[in-house]
């Protein structure tokens, strides 16, 4: 089953059983697959669900629903100031293998590129080759490009601060590592401790680590990552008069396409144990 080549469908184009082909479709399972009718691919929409189908000229036939679990028990949303070039198709590439739920590019005082309608079209694409590849159950959601303060308000808006954990990546100053805080996000006690996170006490009151935030009912994170450059000193005290933790990503400065791959990796390896 996990040899089967997978393409990713519109939730419209299944109809009774079966699977409307567009002509992209057709072309590649037919010319760059080489599949045949009665051939076997699994197709999923994107939304959480997968299908095994059968070719069948023009349409496919579906065989069963499958039960995929490859997602991440959080759900991470992704603030990242746009690089220059296109180094943005790899961070939405690498991003979507990692488990990334919604990419939201924003234009900082630093930003140097501002795209094209097409760029986002071409994103979204991306995502979506990269979610068949990794044989996600979801695609991610790849936003329009907005200013970085109209980002936050937007973040700040959607999510509830009861399951929500939010930093922003600063290259330089003297901030606790994002490994740090989403251990001791997750580290609850039933007596207080003192976070190097938030600066404070915080009364706590059962027992888990790390690992077993992610476990619980389903957690936001969202995490912010800046262009080249780094962050205006007035958009990190943005970030922070809403509600974001600032936090380091180690000791050497990264690239702007590199950190949001270290900041995903770091959430993956807190919680998908």
């Amino acid at each position: 089953m996990s040899q089967l080549q997978r393409i990713a469908i519109a939730p419209s184009q299944l109809q009774q059983q079966q699977i409307l082909l567009t002509k992209e479709q057709q072309h590649y399972l037919g010319r760059v697959l080489r599949l045949r009718e009665g051939d076997r691919f699994i197709a999923m929409d994107g939304k959480g669900k997968w299908w095994l189908a059968q070719l069948a000229a023009e349409q496919a036939q579906v065989l069963e629903i499958l039960t995929v679990e490859t997602e991440l028990p959080v759900s991470i949303t992704l603030l990242v100031a746009l690089p220059k070039g296109n180094g943005f198709d790899e961070v939405v590439r690498c991003c979507t293998e990692l488990g990334v739920t919604c990419i939201a590019p924003v234009l900082s005082d630093r930003t140097l590129l501002h795209p094209s309608p097409q760029k986002l079209e071409r994103w979204r694409r991306i995502a979506a080759e990269a979610a068949e590849q990794s044989e996600r159950s979801f695609v991610p959601t790849i936003l329009e490009p907005v200013t970085f303060n109209t980002g936050l308000s937007s973040v700040n808006s959607q999510h509830s601060p009861l399951n929500t954990q939010q930093y922003i990546c600063v290259a330089r100053g003297d901030f606790p590592h994002l490994k740090d805080c989403l251990q001791h996000k997750g580290q609850v006690t039933n007596d207080k401790f003192l976070s190097p996170c938030v600066g404070k006490q915080v009364a706590l009151s059962q027992s888990f680590l790390g690992s077993e935030l992610c476990k619980t009912e389903q957690q936001t994170i969202v995490i912010a990552t800046g262009p080249e450059g780094g962050w205006t000193k007035q958009e990190v005290e943005n970030a922070i008069a809403v509600g974001f933790q600032p936090v380091s990503l180690g000791r050497r400065i990264l690239r702007a396409v590199t950190a949001p791959v270290v900041a995903l990796s770091l959430i993956t390896a807190a919680c998908e144990v």
